[in-house]
């Protein structure tokens, strides 16, 4: 008989795990890697470098308008390999459950998982299972890694910038976390927004055929503020940014001035800053406007050789300021 909820002897490792992992997991994420239930996955052997990743997602609500924390797991990986210029080939995924969360919440994160790998062409090949005492968590978990492949002549680090390099964002900022705090704080907005969590590596593959690519991030916590500060410092070159060239949801822009917040520190979970040679930025800004994750790319500043480690922000008032990086928590648990 099935249960409702997740009691814990689903993590105790005997008959309700081996069910748990056969009718949920194993269900929904089946390949011929996951399928041996091996204690590990046993995987070809790569022909070029490979590119090794992990994280953790504890956000609240698990649910959110466009995503939920399963879509989340999968997509923060794939696209902290994509950055790195790394094809996204396998994934682990580990459950922490707390006792009582409704199977049906389970099962549908779990869809959500194996329809997003699918999505990204990612496959899910392990994974594991832990059931804490109730209260001692909130209600679900996730650790994720990632391996994938990173073809000979992609090289990119922020060492690479040069003073006039073209800086890009593939589109409007400060999506995922508006709409995460809406939904828990039952915020309404005058629009539907809903989070722009979504695998980049389509995209990120599109603007590395373009050439002259220097170095890519994908803004998460911290916003794009923060992301283009640690570029600055990490390759000891400025930056200089047009605020009106930033695109900017209007349902964000307008909670963020009624909660006192700055878009340019709000997290997004679809979006990457590209920096890429001044010869070839009208063509990787092409290659995103062809793509579905980069419709709303705009090219927003450039590199400069004055002021190097620090962003300076040209405002829409035509006045200049140094964009510091992101202290304390703007939104928690939000990814």
């Amino acid at each position: 008989m099935k249960r409702e909820t997740i009691l814990l002897a689903h993590g105790s490792g005997g008959r309700l795990t081996h069910d748990l992992i056969r009718d949920v997991f194993q269900r929904a994420l089946s390949n011929p890697f996951l399928d041996d239930l091996g204690d590990a996955a046993i995987l070809p052997p790569p022909s070029v470098r490979i590119a090794f990743t992990t994280d953790s997602y504890v956000i609240r609500p698990i649910f959110f308008p466009g995503g939920d924390i399963g879509k989340l797991a999968v997509c923060g990986t794939v696209n902290d390999l994509s950055m790195v210029g790394a094809r996204p080939l396998y994934l682990s995924i580990g459950f922490i459950l707390e006792e009582g969360l409704p199977f049906a919440d389970l099962e549908r994160i779990v869809k959500s998982v194996a329809e997003t790998a699918r999505d990204a062409g990612v496959q899910v090949v392990a994974g594991d299972t832990k059931v804490v005492d109730k209260g001692s968590a909130d209600r679900v978990f996730i650790n994720t890694a990632g391996v994938g492949l990173i073809e000979d002549h992609v090289s990119l680090s922020p060492s690479h910038i040069r003073p006039g390099d073209a800086v890009l964002v593939s589109g409007t900022v400060g999506d995922h976390g508006i709409a995460v705090m809406a939904q828990r704080e039952g915020l309404a907005l005058s629009t539907s927004l809903v989070s722009d969590c979504a695998p980049l590596n389509g995209l990120a593959q599109a603007i590395l055929t373009c050439g002259g690519v220097r170095v890519m991030r994908d803004p998460t916590r911290g916003g794009l503020a923060t992301t283009l500060v640690e570029l600055a410092q990490a390759g000891d070159v400025g930056l200089e940014i047009e605020e009106s060239a930033v695109p900017v949801n209007e349902a964000v822009r307008g909670a963020c001035e009624l909660l006192g917040l700055d878009p340019l520190y709000v997290a997004n979970e679809g979006k990457l800053v590209a920096i890429v040679a001044a010869e070839a930025a009208e063509a990787a800004l092409a290659a995103m406007h062809a793509h579905p994750l980069g419709r709303n790319a705009r090219i927003i500043g450039r590199a400069s050789q004055a002021h190097p480690g620090r962003v300076v922000l040209k405002t829409v008032l035509g006045v200049s300021r140094v964009v510091e990086m992101l202290t304390g928590e703007q939104l928690p648990r939000i990814c």
